[in-house]
């Protein structure tokens, strides 16, 4: 019993990017974390907190300033990947459009389609990331 039928080509591409992507955020997140000065873990142990406290109320909230604009970058890059799958032929999602450009023969339009939706997707990515780096900047007192 197939549970989720896909083809193999969307299978390789789709753990291709997941495997690629993840290995880079992993990284982004570890250099985020080693980023936040190491008084600040030692601070932290001296008031008593214990290792997941010092994670979630002083570690991350100051590395996630450091985490953020590559991660805005990897997610861009993570959408620039996937439309970079079409050229291996994943039919599951663009086989729409292949058959109108191949029913009208109107080729531009279907691409354009396609652009503006990468296009799309990447600016709305910008603006969230945009957004939250200036929400985090440090204010200078």
């Amino acid at each position: 019993h197939d549970a989720l039928p896909i083809s193999v080509g969307f299978a390789a591409v789709f753990f291709g990017v997941v495997f690629y992507t993840s290995a880079f955020i992993g990284e982004i997140v570890r250099g985020g974390i080693l980023a936040v000065p190491k008084g600040q873990t030692e601070a932290a142990s001296a008031v008593g907190l214990h290792r997941s406290q010092s994670l979630r109320h002083i570690i991350l909230p100051q590395a996630i300033r450091v985490i953020l604009p590559p991660l805005g970058n990897q997610y861009l890059n993570l959408t620039k990947n996937t439309s970079l799958a079409i050229a291996v032929g994943y039919s599951d999602i663009v086989q729409v459009g292949q058959t109108v450009y191949n029913q009208t023969g109107k080729t531009l339009p279907v691409v354009a389609i396609w652009m503006l939706f990468y296009l799309a997707t990447s600016l709305t990515i910008s603006v969230v990331v945009n957004y939250y780096n200036v929400r985090m900047k440090l204010v200078e007192r």
